[in-house]
């Protein structure tokens, strides 16, 4: 645990006011990472000694644009391993979310997570996004999943159109990495596109950005 405490600060270095019960959850979650990939290979090999930089404080960079506020529902679409649901929910506790991944087994990592944690506010459903029926959500998050026209195409049906705060309104928000020029121009969309390392000082986040693309 002193070990996670030491990789947690990459992520202490950007944001403070955590309460205890964050800093417990955020210091454990490495180690469950670590241990989980032993068994199935969530994390790639070469990038889960790096855990709390390239995948928690990645996660987290939505949280420098976005205050999400407490009770809306969000959708993190192909989440995977559970990034970058399961930081968000531990950073945003009052805010739902529905952790979605066709692949089962990854999602008994996060179910894993969440009951060693407490962590309350998060759900999981094994399926496709485009499968879901009847829901809606006022955000749909996702990190390197699939194109953006694709990511587009699942996720507006289950958006709301609605304003959310007075910056934001409902919308796709995706973290996504190289040169995005064709993907964006194939998308026939105009997402706000933010660079992360302008938000996060660390040589890992050259050509990382957050890319928002509202209802």
């Amino acid at each position: 645990m002193e070990e996670a405490k030491s990789e947690l600060e990459i992520i202490t270095k950007y944001f403070a006011d955590f309460t205890p019960k964050q800093l417990d959850q955020l210091a454990a979650l490495g180690p469950l990472y670590k241990e989980w990939n032993e068994k199935i290979n969530v994390i790639s090999r070469k990038d889960i000694d790096a855990v709390y930089l390239k995948h928690i404080l990645h996660s987290l960079s939505l949280a420098t644009i976005f205050d999400f506020p407490p009770a809306i529902n969000i959708i993190d679409i192909g989440t995977g391993g559970g990034f970058p649901g399961v930081p968000l929910a531990i950073f945003f506790p009052e805010v739902k979310f529905h952790l979605v991944d066709s692949i089962g087994k990854k999602l008994k990592i996060i179910d894993d997570i969440v009951l060693k944690l407490s962590i309350q506010n998060i759900t999981t459903e094994h399926r496709r996004a485009e499968e879901i029926k009847n829901r809606k959500f006022d955000f749909a998050v996702s990190r390197a999943v699939a194109p953006l026209k694709d990511l587009w195409k699942w996720s507006r049906p289950l958006l709301k159109n609605e304003r959310i705060t007075e910056e934001f309104k409902s919308g796709l928000i995706c973290l996504k990495g190289g040169d995005l020029s064709q993907e964006i121009s194939e998308s026939r969309l105009r997402p706000h596109i933010w660079e992360i390392d302008k938000i996060f000082n660390e040589d890992y986040f050259k050509e990382k950005f957050i890319l928002y693309t509202p209802t």
